[in-house]
């Protein structure tokens, strides 16, 4: 017998394209669960002003990346998480792109300033995003902030450890409507021109 030292490392795993199954089967086409992880951290029944989050995922070459799953989570209208919560409001969903374009979206309420770490100061209103996908190694983390919160962002202690205001922009979701339901644009850039600012948490 070998010792330990001689054995070779095992080859490293990407997510895709088995992630979908294992943490998002109805996406997949497999009907496994008695109940699947839905995309909307809220329902219209929800407090809070109710608002859509959409995007999509590009590569270093700008195409869209088309197997993305993005876990979400969030505070509610009054700033507070929700801790194991059902309801209108658990804070939290589980995103899958489309297939065919990239683009995914969800729906939910735009939450209010959270305390920072330690409960102490405000955070701007923000979403916190986890990616993976085929040629991830590694989940990223990430975050947007709303565009129409510009004196919360400019006092934000996250968004203002990056020095760049370029970089900052990249977590900056564009506000529009659509059908008098506000809609917040955020699409995410895993490297090269315009990548988007992410935190190693």
């Amino acid at each position: 017998m070998q010792p330990l030292d001689y054995l070779k490392e095992t080859a490293s795993q990407t997510a895709g394209p088995y992630v979908h199954i294992g943490l998002a089967p109805a996406a997949a086409g497999f009907d496994i669960f008695d109940k699947n992880f839905g995309p909307n951290p809220a329902t219209p029944e929800a407090e809070g002003e109710q608002i859509t989050v959409e995007g999509v995922v590009r590569d270093g070459t700008g195409a869209p990346i088309k197997d993305v799953l993005i876990e979400v989570w969030q505070a509610d209208a009054t700033g507070a998480y929700a801790q194991g919560a059902t309801g209108p409001f658990t804070g939290w969903g589980r995103i899958v792109s489309d297939f065919e374009t990239g683009e995914w979206a969800f729906d939910t309420i735009k939450p209010g300033p959270a305390k920072g770490r330690g409960g102490h100061g405000l955070m701007a209103p923000h979403i916190s995003f986890w990616i993976v996908a085929r040629g991830i190694n590694l989940g990223l983390n990430t975050r947007m902030y709303f565009e129409d919160e510009g004196a919360a962002n400019d006092a934000d202690p996250v968004l203002n450890l990056i020095e760049q205001e370029h970089r900052r922009a990249t977590l900056i979701a564009q506000r529009s409507e659509r059908g008098g339901k506000p809609i917040y644009r955020f699409d995410i850039r895993v490297q090269g021109d315009g990548e988007t600012v992410f935190f190693d948490i």
